[in-house]
């Protein structure tokens, strides 16, 4: 009876420890992965910072984007490394892991710091847009403004010149309303400069607050990760 039960169960042993083998070998496949993509993040990060530009507003916004944009490769990296825990791990890997699991903490304290220097830098930006596109406005209303006296002075003569050599048909008006005509035009165009001016100034700014947004909040998803894979990793540090 007793040998009958364990002819029985000898096929299940050796099937369970079948198993366990080929989990061993996935989990090896899993961690090989993510260590792959921790250097492949750290590739990107490296070449992100040549050359770095501090103090640069455009620079540092754009390099939080980054950032942000390539977070989920070393996410993901780091739990598959942490995968199975402490099961199946060579000596060399106890170190790394908890060198791992305390840089965890320091990436979701950086991302969250990302955060007051994204709006910072957004504030910035959105100034130093505005004063160009008000620099702009401000050169083209004034050679509108200059225009404007020089047709006011001009003779019946002159005006009627440059709107031969603009290639423009007088249509037998006379000097007055030639040049009736050309300062409406001038005040139509002095009208346009600053409808444009508005409008490039309110899609800018747009843009600028929804690209910020994007990546202010995923700076706080992604330090809210890097936290919770550090909490979930506390074996690695005992």
């Amino acid at each position: 009876m007793t040998k009958s039960s364990g002819d029985k169960f000898n096929p299940i042993v050796q099937e369970l420890q079948d198993f366990a083998f080929s989990q061993q070998s996935s989990m090896t496949i899993v961690r090989v992965l993510g260590y792959g993509l921790l250097l492949l993040a750290l590739f990107d990060i490296i070449v992100m910072f040549i050359p770095p530009n501090f103090m640069n507003p455009a620079w540092e916004f754009q390099t939080i984007g980054a950032l942000v944009e390539r977070v989920p490769v070393p996410l993901i990296g780091l739990v598959l490394v942490f995968f199975g825990e402490l099961h199946s791990r060579t000596k060399w890997e106890i170190p790394i892991l908890k060198v791992l699991s305390w840089l965890t903490l320091v990436f979701g304290i950086l991302f969250f710091l990302l955060i007051p220097l994204g709006l910072t830098n957004t504030i910035r930006l959105n100034t130093q847009s505005t004063a160009q596109i008000q620099t702009v406005s401000t050169q083209q209303a004034s050679q509108a403004e200059q225009l404007e006296q020089q047709v006011s002075k001009a003779s019946p003569e002159q005006i009627s010149n440059f709107l031969k050599s603009q290639g423009r048909k007088i249509d037998g008006k006379t000097p007055d309303e030639l040049k009736n005509q050309l300062l409406s035009e001038v005040s139509q165009a002095k009208k346009q400069i600053k409808t444009q001016a508005e409008a490039t100034q309110s899609l800018r700014g747009l843009n600028l607050i929804k690209t910020s947004a994007k990546w202010n909040l995923g700076a706080l998803v992604a330090g809210t990760l890097f936290i919770l894979i550090w909490k979930g990793t506390r074996w690695a540090r005992n």
